[in-house]
């Protein structure tokens, strides 16, 4: 495999480069679909959509529910008698809340999500959460926030999700040493694995949000340095910063050169020598190395084309190009935070095509005169390339599947490999 190109500060890539903005149809999920990993990293954590029979059967489809199972999520239908203003939609809601909360002791926190018809019927539910809150205090502490997929993407319910959790997060005392706050959804293994790597590198104390139990939320102040894990967490990021703490910018921890990006912004801003570093390191790297060298092998010089959903597109564009050897026809993404995401920029190639929201029929067109090896894309257009003889990745796969760090660095180069073999057998 060929050694991944160092990172140079001189580096422009795509910081300046034209943006292609679009505004058109769309095809993406919307935000109720976070639940499905949310769900399983706040343990204790209930979330309760307030919506329609179609929200439900959604998340139902999305998290693959077996209906004997007890998963910590469920909908308040909204029903004719809600639309009609017959039933007053607070009652029925507090009636829903005291039913569950009666059922399911366990909960420790409860998330009121609000859909498209929620917000339709003008249902107020930070007010709602105000009234159970001080109801149900301190045993049960109740948050609202939006999954409305009326104009965001689907990546955007965490986003929402989190931000509704940094008001609630104490306040560090104005003498606190640094503190490392990791910022965004990942698998426990993931997280349990950063640990490691930051406890030996000597950086902390270190947490991480959304905590996996409710009661384990971190203090934040001005002395909170904060790495984000995700790169659509624009909201949770603004709140945090308006509670004092400090958002490095690093490249996104996808890949080994991510990572290790990733990692040193973080041992910098702790004054880690260089050498400790790499000590640390050096094994982690070589492991991904290796594991990203079987998938560079398939992948190299085969183009690819990403559409505009997760918007974990612009570093998984640098991961493919970089560590996988892929030409990028084309990045698109719903939404650029040029803030956020001014490192990965600068490890694009320069003049890679970057396209910002959606304008379906014509990025369609775009994608089929450039026949790429690849598409990365959401579910509803996959099927229909596939028909037209393209080969395509689910773009939500990357956001259910642990992806992040050196150990699993393989794993996501195995998700782009995947689809190219299994067209090349059926060719076969």
């Amino acid at each position: 495999m060929n050694a991944p190109i160092p990172i140079r500060i001189e580096d422009a890539g795509c910081s300046s480069g034209e943006v292609l903005r679009q505004r058109g149809q769309r095809e993406v999920f919307c935000g109720l679909t976070g639940i499905v990993w949310l769900h399983r990293r706040i343990q204790d954590a209930f979330f309760l959509v307030v919506g329609s029979r179609t929200c439900a059967h959604l998340i139902q489809s999305a998290a693959g529910v077996m209906i004997f199972a007890e998963p910590r999520f469920a909908t308040a239908i909204i029903d004719d008698r809600d639309l009609a203003g017959i039933a007053d939609a607070q009652d029925e809601l507090d009636r829903v809340v005291v039913r569950l909360l009666e059922r399911r002791p366990d909960i420790r926190m409860l998330f009121l999500v609000g859909s498209c018809p929620s917000e339709v019927i003008k249902l107020d539910l930070s007010r709602a959460a105000g009234r159970l809150s001080q109801r149900f205090s301190p045993a049960v502490r109740v948050l609202s926030y939006s999954g409305s997929g009326i104009e965001t993407t689907f990546t955007q319910g965490e986003d929402a999700c989190l931000a509704a959790l940094v008001p609630t997060m104490p306040e560090a005392a104005a003498d606190a040493p640094p503190a490392l706050l990791v910022a965004g959804a990942m698998a426990d293994i993931v997280e349990d694995q950063f640990r490691r790597v930051f406890d030996e590198l000597g950086i902390g104390p270190v947490d991480f949000l959304p905590p996996r139990r409710a009661n384990e939320l971190a203090s934040v102040g001005p002395n909170t340095r904060v790495l984000l894990a995700q790169p659509f967490l624009a909201d949770t990021a603004r709140a945090l910063e308006n509670r004092g703490a400090t958002v490095m910018p690093a490249p996104f921890p996808l890949g080994e050169e991510g990572t290790t990006a990733w990692l040193r912004t973080a041992a910098d801003a702790w004054g880690v020598p260089a050498e400790r570093f790499e000590q640390v390191v050096a094994a982690r790297r070589e492991r991904a190395r290796r594991a990203l060298a079987v998938h560079r092998e398939r992948l190299a010089g085969r183009s690819v084309f990403l559409f505009p959903d997760s918007q974990l597109e612009p570093p998984l564009a640098r991961f493919l190009s970089r560590e996988l050897g892929m030409t990028l026809v084309e990045v698109g993404t719903p939404y650029l935070h040029r803030q956020h995401l001014a490192p990965e920029l600068a490890l694009l190639p320069a003049g890679t095509l970057i396209s910002e929201g959606q304008d379906v029929d014509r990025q369609l067109d775009r994608c089929r005169a450039a026949r790429p090896d690849l598409v990365v894309c959401g579910l509803g257009l996959a099927n229909p390339l596939e028909a037209e003889g393209l080969t395509t990745k689910w773009s939500i796969e990357l956001v259910f599947t642990p992806v992040q760090g050196y150990e699993q660095a393989g794993d996501l180069a195995e998700l782009f490999a995947r689809p190219v073999r299994r067209r090349g057998l059926l060719a076969a």
